[in-house]
């Protein structure tokens, strides 16, 4: 069988089981997502051996440091994955749930009720965790999943997934629930991209690269975010202190994710005293820093900004930062630069809070705390099988609600439309 009759055929059996998951009752999926848990654990050896194979690979192939570790599979990342799926299996099942419900004069009971997306791609890079999230919720929101990770993950998502489809399998549901395309050929995503008779959707999870051409070649609609260019506001009447812990903990824990700062705005009535001391923290963590003019006033030793560094998704130690006048200017920053997904403001001022939450239209808008909290398992989902930026359908980290869509159900006693 060549890639193209793979992947049909992969397509066509998980619609087939699509139709079975939607009609599964919450036991037996909790049950799946428990004993998958338990086979993470379990397996944790043959887990860590492939992936130690695909980060050898992907060494000599010169992958970056930031690809590596999202590439690597650790005993503590294994047991996040475990507890994700757990988490899961502990939230109320969304199928099933009434929306609203309403009669209407001519006796007609008209009820919105949530159910499964159907069928769900997964196309992402890297990171070997995305395989157990995405296929977490979409099984317990009632989808079929097909998931094609990157070649550099080849042997650890093949081996995740076996962990999880024996599991799955166990539990009484169909093995076609979870399926991984197993080839490095790119005719394998093209083919799944042109399956809009069996797929439902597609989430692309991964750089900007990646997400515009898949959508530019799809048929199957695609919930994408381009990039994460994300802004954190220092106000004028800011706690300085909690401003400094929230800016290291934006940029440097983990610099290289969608949610991390890659631009900071700061007040010019405390940019002389703030910028200083986290400037000497951040060079102490090995970032580099480019500066608007008045950023450079302040700490010559800043490189120079350029117009392309405010449009630029770093994912890596360097931040740029933007001295401005007002909230307002903040805000037209904001708009102009931002990429929606994740934005912040610094400030003790009431109003200046409520502003910006409500002007700012991002995704996900943060008052005193940092945009990392972009994040599934942050916000209670277990996990996340993706942060969208659209407007239709779903936006910022995906849950179980946004893998369901709903239909009407409508009940009458003999009624014709006159």
């Amino acid at each position: 069988m060549d890639v193209e009759q793979m992947v049909v055929s992969m397509c066509q059996a998980a619609k087939k089981a699509a139709r079975t998951l939607a009609t599964v009752s919450t036991p037996v999926k909790n049950q799946a997502l428990l004993q998958a848990a338990i086979r993470l654990r379990q397996d944790s050896g043959t887990l860590l051996a492939a992936n130690l194979q695909d980060v050898e690979a992907g060494r000599d192939k010169g992958l970056s440091s930031a690809m590596l570790d999202r590439l690597t599979l650790t005993e503590t990342r294994i047991e996040a994955m475990a507890e994700g799926l757990e988490i899961i299996a502990e939230l109320p099942d969304p199928v099933g749930e009434t929306l609203t419900q309403w009669r209407r004069p001519n006796g007609l009971e008209i009820g919105q009720i949530r159910v499964p997306l159907g069928v769900v791609g997964v196309i992402y890079e890297s990171r070997p965790n995305v395989t157990a999230d995405a296929a977490g919720l979409g099984l317990k929101a009632g989808n079929a999943v097909i998931l094609k990770g990157g070649s550099e993950a080849f042997l650890t998502n093949s081996a995740i997934t076996d962990t999880l489809t024996a599991a799955a399998v166990e539990a009484g549901l169909p093995a076609a629930a979870i399926q991984l395309i197993r080839s490095t050929d790119r005719q394998a995503v093209a083919t799944l991209l042109r399956q809009d008779r069996f797929v439902d959707v597609i989430i692309p999870r991964g750089g900007e690269e990646l997400i515009r051409a898949i959508s530019e070649r799809s048929s199957v609609p695609v919930i994408q975010h381009f990039s994460g260019i994300c802004q954190t506001y220092i106000d004028a009447e800011a706690d300085l202190q909690k401003a400094l812990r929230i800016c290291m903990n934006a940029k440097v824990q983990r610099p290289w994710v969608c949610n991390a700062m890659e631009n900071l705005l700061v007040h010019e009535s405390v940019a002389s005293r703030f910028l200083p001391t986290l400037f000497a923290d951040l060079e102490k963590a090995g970032v580099e820093i480019r500066g608007c003019e008045r950023t450079r006033k302040i700490a010559p030793q800043v490189k120079a900004a350029t117009e392309e560094d405010w449009r630029t998704e770093y994912l890596d130690l360097i931040l740029s930062v933007q001295v401005v006048n007002s909230l307002d200017d903040a805000l037209d920053f904001i708009h102009a630069y931002g990429s929606g997904l994740a934005d912040a403001i610094v400030s003790e001022n009431y109003s200046h809070v409520r502003r910006f939450l409500h002007e700012v239209d991002s995704a996900t808008v943060y008052a005193n705390a940092s945009t990392r909290f972009t994040d599934g398992f942050e916000f209670g989902f277990g996990a996340e099988v993706g942060i969208s930026t659209n407007r239709l359908h779903a936006r910022g980290p995906m849950g179980l609600r946004e893998l369901t869509t709903y239909k009407y159900i409508i009940q009458g006693d003999g009624q014709v439309r006159g």
